[in-house]
């Protein structure tokens, strides 16, 4: 009895040990998106892939046949909204400091364009798994995109020549 229930742990290792392999690199790339950080300085992106991880493996033996990688960016978008929500106490507001061309966003914002367009994630699915209307999911996508592909222009700062102050004319 002793040797199956050690056997079957050792596959469940087994099995986890070669889905992180696969798909922690990905996640790991999703949580950076959403988080808003640098590639090589993500702390946060790190922290929430830790727990989209050790969710997953929580619940393996209950997967029976569904996608691990599923489950994993599920938890991952839920705990990520879930932060957000409580850090700036809704998901319209706050943003991180800038460092990437999501930054511009609102963390709401960059769930929706992370799931839809770096995952592939349907329009549908993506309303279901945060408790929105599907036409609310493609209007903040569309609203995300447009920001993105043209930003807010930032006014420029006065010259200054020769040690003398710009006077506004």
């Amino acid at each position: 009895m002793r040797r199956r229930h050690a056997s079957r742990g050792e596959r469940r290792e087994r099995e986890f040990e070669a889905f992180v392999a696969g798909a922690a690199g990905r996640l790991l790339h999703a949580a950076t998106l959403l988080t808003a950080e640098a590639p090589d300085d993500n702390p946060r992106a790190r922290r929430l892939l830790t727990h989209a991880l050790a969710h997953t493996y929580a619940c393996w033996e209950r997967l029976r046949g569904e996608d691990p990688y599923d489950r994993a960016r599920q938890y991952l978008a839920t705990r990520f909204a879930r932060a957000a929500w409580h850090q700036y106490g809704a998901l319209g507001r706050g943003r991180p400091a800038p460092g990437s061309a999501l930054a511009l966003l609102a963390p709401q914002e960059r769930l929706i364009i992370v799931l839809r367009l770096y995952e592939g994630v349907g329009e549908e699915q993506t309303a279901a798994l945060l408790g929105l209307p599907a036409e609310r999911v493609r209007t903040i996508c569309d609203r995300a995109t447009a920001t993105l592909l043209h930003p807010p222009r930032r006014p420029a700062a006065p010259a200054v020549r020769g040690g003398a102050k710009a006077v506004p004319s």
